[in-house]
């Protein structure tokens, strides 16, 4: 029988696998089905929202830091899905959050605090919250 810390291992270095194989528009277009267009931009740190669909369509790419953003709120949506199921891991994505100041993991995101986030995740997943 697996340990939850092994579980929990395998399934951060699942969701690293699966984010470093995603293509810009493949995170673009995985984020707008799941939090919508609008969500999207505010993770990527963009005001037009419109584009975000062109990203989607791959008809542009983000700058890094909008890529690197995308890349974070991926990688820590495909953590807790897998630990959970992806509308525990939707709902815990938009939700306040105690240990980011009761802001949402997506916020924090959008303003970088990536680490924290994904520690934040790592103590969801071993139910300290």
């Amino acid at each position: 029988m697996q340990t939850q810390r092994e579980t929990s291992a395998q399934a951060e270095a699942r969701a690293l696998r699966t984010v470093t194989e995603l293509k810009p528009a493949q995170m673009a277009q995985q984020l707008q089905e799941t939090f919508s267009q609008k969500v999207t931009a505010l993770i990527a740190g963009v005001e037009d929202s419109k584009q975000v669909g062109r990203w989607a369509r791959d008809q542009n790419a983000p700058r890094i830091d909008s890529e690197n953003r995308m890349r974070a709120a991926c990688q820590v949506f495909a953590f807790i899905a897998d630990c959970e199921n992806g509308h525990i891991a939707r709902a815990w994505m938009l939700g306040m959050n105690p240990q980011l100041d009761d802001t949402s993991p997506i916020e924090a995101i959008a303003k970088g605090r990536f680490k924290e986030v994904m520690a934040a995740a790592r103590s969801f997943q071993r139910g300290d919250l």
